[in-house]
This record gives structure tokens, sequence and C-alpha cells, in this order.
């Protein structure tokens, strides 16, 4: 099982690694789950700079891909279609791939054209854009999925919910509720995983 996060420079911290943090806890399962962009070297909103391990290309290949929210998506998502554009290597397949994004990182997924029909979760600030690009935007959802594809609101939660969201596609209940143990604020354990999986579960028939 490979799993690929994809990250551009300005990438949002808690979408990226919230999400790596949780799917990387299912190494010993055989996934792997890495980074993946257009330059060795990314680096975030806030400066943080990471070295990347895969190229972008790698996402094409995954069985899973994660966009996070980030800071230039709007000019990211303008440059889909242009020769040399950040995104001209992705092609990405619902037939194949499991595929998610939060945040703005639903405008990427809106101007890929792999939405459709399909309402979508966002933040605030990217919904007029996500509009725009010809996607019903839900009000009161934190996460929305059919299929192969799934969107979420921003933040922490979201990170966890569409890394629980591929893990529960992929495998299985009993091992999805024993990595979000794992990842879970201490103290509140039991109720933040009964939580998260409530907010997926309903999306998911059974492991793929």
């Amino acid at each position: 099982m490979r799993a690929a996060i994809i990250v551009f420079d300005g990438f949002d911290e808690i979408d990226t690694f919230v999400a790596l943090g949780v799917l990387a806890r299912l190494g010993p399962l055989g996934w792997q789950t890495q980074l993946a962009a257009p330059v060795a070297r990314a680096t975030s909103r806030n400066g943080v700079s990471v070295e990347v391990q895969q190229p972008l290309a790698f996402a094409n290949r995954a069985d899973a891909v994660l966009f996070g929210g980030n800071l230039y998506a709007r000019a990211i998502a303008e440059g889909i279609g242009q020769r040399g554009a950040p995104l001209a290597a992705l092609a990405l397949d619902p037939l194949r791939q499991t595929i998610g994004a939060q945040g703005s990182g639903t405008l990427l997924l809106a101007r890929l054209g792999l939405l459709g029909d399909m309402p979508a979760c966002t933040d605030a600030a990217t919904k007029p854009w996500v509009v725009e690009a010809g996607v019903r935007v839900l009000e009161d959802e934190p996460f929305h999925a059919r299929g192969a594809l799934a969107t979420a609101c921003a933040g922490m939660t979201a990170a966890a919910c569409l890394a629980a969201w591929v893990m529960l596609r992929h495998a299985g209940a009993d091992a999805t509720a024993r990595t979000l143990r794992e990842a879970a604020p201490a103290g509140e354990t039991e109720a933040w995983v009964r939580r998260t999986l409530g907010i997926v579960q309903s999306f998911v028939a059974e492991p793929h």
C-alpha cells in the first residue's frame, strides 16, 4: 500500500504532518506513506523546510493520494493545464486510486476535474474559488466522500478524518481504530476515536 501526500511550497503544516503522522503508523503492515512534490525541498507557509521523499509523479503510482491546504493554492490551481505547471506531472485516476483533499486542497481537486458533480468541503477562504470552479460547497459538513473521492474542511480534525477514511478503505476498521488510538490526544482517546470514526464511517463500505 503506497500513499502520497502532495506538498508544494506554502504547504500547511497541520494538514500535511497530521495525515503523514497517522498513516505512517501503518508501516508495520506494509504501508509506505511519503511526501511527494515537484521540488526536492519544500517550505511550508510558516517557513518550515522539509526534504521531500518522492517526486510528484510518485502520486500517479500511489494507491492513495492526499492534498492538504496551501498558501498558494489559487495560483497553483490557475496553472493547471499549462506547460510546466506544478501539477503537470499528475495523472490521477479515482477508478484505481483513493484521492482526498482538505481546505484549499479541495480547489486543486476541483480544477483537476476530479470532483465532477460531487459536492465538497473546504475552508471559508477557499469556498468562492471552489464555487467558481463549478463545485457545490457543503456548508454544514466537516467531511464528505463519494466512492474513492473525499474532501474535508481545514485543520487537525480534517486531516485525521482523511487519514481515517483512507485507512478504513484499505486497512479495515480494526487497524484504523488501533492506529487512531495511538495518535489520539492523551486523556480523551476513546472519545476522540469515536468522534473521528463517526464522521467518516458512513462513507466507507468495506476495505479495498
